[in-house]
């Protein structure tokens, strides 16, 4: 396994992260990166990522990010701005949005792209925020789409928060232990707080973002030419091997298990790709998709669900989005390949 870097940060385009006050806490192989300004008494857990390349990213006060969760934009589309005492569990996407404050995003919910949540919201453990949702504040939310569930009372709001700072440990998911292989031996960008495990084979200009786990086991993982495999992405091989060709992109904290992901298609954020499947070419994975095992997902539609099932037709207008996000990453990557990260520490390190 790649040995991981310890905390980092890095500018974007010259602009570096600032922080109001020095975080409380820093876990091993978190990231901020870029346009990003932080409130005082952030707590970032291991391999947490927040990132501002193509927009920027403003957060309150007392910010709480889990382990391996991530906060991003969309490029010169919408910012993302959480405000104060804002919690986000372990696992959880905040994407391109504003969070009001006191609110509670659980582990593994993810909020997506121009959305707005009110004030001591809580959205459940596993939902999806669909885009440009307008959710209110004081109420639980759950599903996917998420929906309201209940009026939340303070004691409760208190109760879940207690619950995620419990939860937050600052331990990383299990160790990958197969034989190591050297990002330095690639001909693209391997953030340095990704880990890499096994034969891992990767084309001209793939980028492995940050707090990525790519462990081949005993059979492989093969990335085509121009792939972006985004933050907190797992890929595993368990019973087989991976291939994924190329112009693909793979969303932030995507899970895939012994699969194949053929050309110009997209896995959406916080899906599960299950052992077996096919994606095939031409193909769009919504946020939150979850395959089932052995499952092909025929060109050309739009798949959604849990389980994964057809919702529409591929069109000119997705397919220009599709090729559109490709350039898009691979000049970050470029970008944060020539950059040099710094260590990013607490309070007394």
């Amino acid at each position: 396994m790649t040995e991981p870097f310890g905390a980092v940060s890095a500018p974007y385009m010259g602009i570096s992260p600032s922080f109001l006050g020095t975080p409380i806490f820093v876990g091993a192989g978190a990231s901020v990166l870029g346009r990003a300004t932080i409130g005082r008494r952030a707590w970032l857990g291991s391999y947490s990522v927040i990132r501002a390349d193509g927009h920027h990213v403003t957060i309150g006060d007392e910010f709480q990010l889990g382990e391996h969760a991530t906060v991003h934009i969309a490029h010169e589309v919408y910012p993302t701005v959480i405000g104060s005492r804002v919690v986000a569990g372990r696992h959880a996407v905040v994407h391109a949005c504003e969070i009001g404050d006191d609110c509670i995003i659980e582990a593994g919910a993810v909020v997506l792209d121009g959305s707005k949540v009110g004030a001591g919201a809580v959205i459940s453990a596993g939902s999806i925020v669909f885009p440009r949702s307008d959710l209110a504040g004081g109420w639980l939310y759950s599903g996917s789409p998420a929906r309201p569930v209940m009026p939340i009372t303070q004691q409760d709001l208190d109760a879940r928060r207690q619950a995620l700072g419990n939860d937050a440990t600052g331990k990383v998911d299990g160790p990958i232990t197969s034989h190591a292989t050297s990002p330095a031996q690639f001909d693209c960008f391997v953030a340095p707080t990704a880990r890499l495990a096994g034969d891992i084979r990767l084309g001209p200009s793939v980028g492995i973002w940050y707090g990525c786990v790519l462990d081949g086991g005993s059979h492989g993982i093969t990335i085509g030419v121009g792939t972006n495999v985004q933050d907190n992405t797992r890929i595993l091989c368990q019973h087989d091997a991976v291939e994924i060709a190329a112009d693909v992109t793979i969303g932030h904290n995507v899970t895939l298990f012994d699969c194949r992901v053929d050309s110009d298609s997209l896995v959406g954020i916080g899906s599960v790709i299950s052992r077996g499947t096919v994606v095939e070419r031409d193909v769009l994975v919504a946020a939150g998709t979850e395959t089932t095992i052995g499952q092909r997902l025929k060109s050309g539609q739009v798949w959604a669900g849990r389980p994964a099932r057809p919702i529409g037709k591929m069109d000119d207008r997705r397919r220009a989005m599709l090729a559109g996000t490709l350039p898009t990453y691979q000049g970050y990557a470029e970008q944060f390949r020539q950059t040099q990260h710094k260590a990013l520490l607490a309070e007394g390190g």
